[in-house]
């Protein structure tokens, strides 16, 4: 199964460009969300730039703004959202804080701080304000989506089913979230349900020209691990197609292949997925095996030799890593 982090990260490079600029709101005396005063015309220029991707343009306008206007809300929320979408999480998060001085935030700025945690890989902070985001608005599926994902990398596999169930009854068929809650369901072993999750995100998408290969990807790894790799190779081959250059889709091909002793297609598709990561030392190994079966002797013993130098390239850096993380503090 991908790792769920590795999923969430690629899921965050696409919503941090595209997770809709919304209109501010906060919450009034009795719970429900109320406009917001309009923007100064300053912060609708900025807005606007933001939308069309200027992100530095609009940055530099709201800092600007806020040099003169210090105690604007609009300003430091629209400058936190700006930051969100720069992957700056703590600038970002900073910004919230002191937006919320003057006024409480809206579900939709409660989603955006949760995301940002989610960056910083703090999924208990993310879980806390995207939960709050969904208590206060509970009609928005993408905050739905993002929960689960983040209960998922808790292993929160129940409150993940939750979660994504909720989102498809916000948008039907939406096929991130029936991939997902096939995730959820094999987290908690529960293995015909994930099977139908995904055969049904592939039916959805079915008739559109621009398909997601998670579900293909999910089931072709679902029926390999349960020992029916013909089955699987048809998905992983759609998934391959759909996304030629993941790495991930093009090893789990090869490994079908080899688990039905055709070598040379496995070969294939595990040079094909070590091109793409060349940097991934598990790859390199299942590749050298594949070589030794092959009779490739050499060509195996440069793969073992390059898996073993990158596991402790790997190894080196999560040793320094929390010693300079300390020294910061």
């Amino acid at each position: 199964m991908i790792p769920a982090s590795i999923r969430l990260v690629i899921l965050l490079a696409v919503s941090i460009g595209t997770l809709t600029v919304c209109a501010q709101t906060s919450p009034s005396a009795n719970g429900s969300s109320v406009a917001v005063s309009q923007l100064d015309p300053v912060l609708v220029n900025a807005k606007s730039l933001l939308e069309k991707g200027s992100i530095v343009e609009a940055e530099r306008l709201t800092r600007s703004y806020l040099e003169g206007h210090p105690a604007s809300p609009d300003g430091h929320f629209l400058l936190g959202l700006i930051l969100f979408k720069a992957v700056k999480a703590k600038d970002s998060l900073a910004e919230y804080t002191a937006a919320a001085k003057y006024r409480n935030p809206s579900a939709y700025d409660l989603e955006v701080v949760g995301l940002n945690y989610v960056l910083l890989n703090d999924y208990m902070d993310a879980d806390k304000w995207l939960s709050k985001s969904v208590q206060m608005d509970s009609r928005n599926w993408d905050t739905w989506y993002y929960l689960g994902r983040t209960k998922y990398n808790e292993n929160r596999f129940v409150e993940a089913v939750n979660a994504f169930r909720q989102a498809l009854k916000l948008s039907p068929e939406n096929v991130k979230a029936g991939d997902n809650l096939g995730l959820s369901y094999e987290g908690l072993g529960r293995r015909q349900e994930a099977e139908k999750a995904y055969r049904d995100a592939i039916r959805w998408q079915s008739q559109l020209l621009q398909q997601n290969p998670g579900p293909y990807l999910d089931l072709g790894i679902l029926l390999v691990e349960q020992n029916w790799p013909q089955d699987a190779i048809p998905y992983l081959q759609q998934a391959v197609q759909i996304s030629p250059q993941d790495p991930k889709a093009h090893q789990q091909l090869g490994r079908a292949y080899e688990r039905l002793n055709r070598l040379a297609e496995a070969q294939v598709e595990l040079e094909k997925a070590v091109a793409a990561s060349p940097n991934d030392g598990a790859l390199h190994y299942v590749l050298g095996q594949v070589y030794r079966r092959l009779g490739m002797k050499d060509k195996a013993q440069a793969e073992f030799e390059k898996s073993t130098e990158l596991k402790s390239i790997q190894a080196g850096a999560q040793v320094i890593g929390p010693a300079a993380a300390s020294s910061e503090h």
